[in-house]
């Protein structure tokens, strides 16, 4: 497997992005896939993973950083920007197209967690994607609204909401906006607050286990007010009938979410649960991992087809 650093334009921003080839020589264009991050993740965590692996299973794998995040350009750092996010998915099937390595006519999405969502949504705008797969689908606005396993008090958002319009009326002033600090101090503050979930979200992100220099610790204010009204499933009706794929751990809290877009899909839709899987297990374990990789390369195989 061959990684290479390459860029790319979406809506005048350059994002950073690895390219991932398989090593076996291919006497044509190979079938594609854009991968895309968890919220406040960055290319070379989880999405790299799945890039990597889907590669040695003979995909040419495109994984990048959002807009504002990670190695790429934009400003505000930290923006959470649905609708550049989905650009920037738009962004990287354009990018693959100018490959002579990729065959246009065969390109696929992966989105994990949040990129779950965003996947979904530029699928449904987007007629060059041919078929689309989700890990631990995960809508962000419905995160923040709603709490991870769908049941926080809707206060908690207007609390957020409050913020972050005095956010933009300090900017307006020229003072220092500020920004949402997305993790506490400690895990035992993470579990506190977001139970197994958040505990978990703090393991992988701040400590060695998966830490990354730059992962996201913050979120700009602009984000919240921004996902405020956002719905990324409303677009899954538009996908048509071409297929969904959800890859669901069986514990993970965040999976009424995946159900919730299966519900609204109006062409071939499949949930396929990891068994044992935790919504964060999905992100590193290989236990978990592998039947997920291996699920996912007979998907795009048939959906997409072989290298040439």
């Amino acid at each position: 497997m061959f990684q290479t650093e390459v860029t790319f334009d979406s809506a005048g921003i350059e994002i950073a992005a690895h390219l991932y080839a398989p090593r076996d020589p291919s006497p044509g264009p190979r079938p594609a896939l854009v991968v895309g991050h968890p919220g406040t993740g960055v290319k070379e965590q989880t999405s790299g993973t799945y890039a990597r692996l889907m590669a040695e299973h003979g995909f040419l794998t495109l994984a990048f950083d959002a807009a504002c995040q990670g190695a790429s350009g934009g400003l505000p750092r930290g923006l959470e920007d649905p609708a550049q996010r989905v650009e920037d998915f738009k962004a990287a099937v354009s990018y693959l197209t100018t490959r002579p390595e990729a065959d246009a006519d065969r390109i696929g999405l992966l989105g994990i967690c949040a990129s779950g969502g965003y996947a979904l949504a530029a699928t449904g705008g987007d007629h060059r994607v041919k078929a689309v797969a989700t890990v631990c689908t995960a809508d962000p606005s419905r995160q923040f609204r709603l709490g991870a396993d769908g049941t926080q008090d809707p206060a908690v958002f207007q609390t957020l909401l409050n913020a972050a319009a005095q956010a933009r009326t300090r900017a307006a002033r020229g003072e220092d906006p500020g920004v949402m600090t997305m993790f506490p101090e400690t895990a035992e503050q993470a579990g506190a607050l977001g139970g197994e979930h958040g505990a978990e979200g703090f393991e992988y992100y701040r400590t060695p286990r998966g830490e990354h220099e730059r992962s996201a610790k913050f979120l700009a204010w602009q984000s919240i007010d921004k996902l405020a009204f956002y719905d990324a499933f409303f677009a899954v009706p538009l996908i048509g009938d071409r297929p969904i794929l959800q890859i669901i751990g069986e514990r993970a809290v965040t999976s009424w979410m995946a159900v919730e877009a299966h519900q609204r899909a109006t062409g071939p839709s499949e949930l396929h649960w990891i068994k044992g899987a935790s919504h964060v297990d999905l992100y590193d374990k290989r236990e978990y991992i592998d039947p997920a990789v291996d699920k996912l390369t007979d998907y795009f195989t048939t959906h997409l087809g072989r290298s040439l």
